[in-house]
């Protein structure tokens, strides 16, 4: 069980974990060893409550497909073990971070005085185009 808060939990029969090679460090080592770790997660088929899922799904991240899949790929690290606890911590990550209720932006007013220092800036700006041009006789 991957346990996402005190109420919410995943099973690990719906986390599908693939060993696959890596890139990048690793020596000889890299070309023969399967150490990067591709999780897939399929939102839509889990046992998470429907309100998290929605959550989950209105989450405009680039981790989760269009059919509502999320896909991580952990290869930081040059074990299997450490990738698939780096991969499983992103999918945590992920989830909490879609639970997090966003603040309502409370609509601001300028300052008098920010309105004044914007109005002189342009009309010094203004006077000093004016210095530019022809003198008209």
């Amino acid at each position: 069980m991957l346990s996402i808060s005190n109420q919410l939990a995943i099973p690990d029969n719906e986390i599908e974990i693939a060993a696959i090679r890596a890139q990048g460090a690793g020596g000889q080592n890299v070309n023969k060893v399967a150490s990067a770790v591709h999780l897939r997660f399929d939102i839509g088929a889990s046992s998470l409550p429907e309100f998290v899922k929605a959550q989950v799904l209105r989450c405009r991240d680039q981790r989760i497909t269009k059919s509502g899949v999320i896909v991580i790929k952990a290869q930081q690290y040059r074990t299997l073990e450490k990738n698939r606890d780096a991969a499983l911590m992103r999918l945590v990550q992920l989830i909490r971070s879609t639970l997090v209720p966003v603040k309502k932006r409370k609509p601001t007013r300028p300052t008098r005085g920010s309105e004044r220092r914007r109005v002189d800036s342009k009309t010094r700006r203004g006077k000093q185009k004016a210095l530019r041009r022809k003198v008209g006789f």
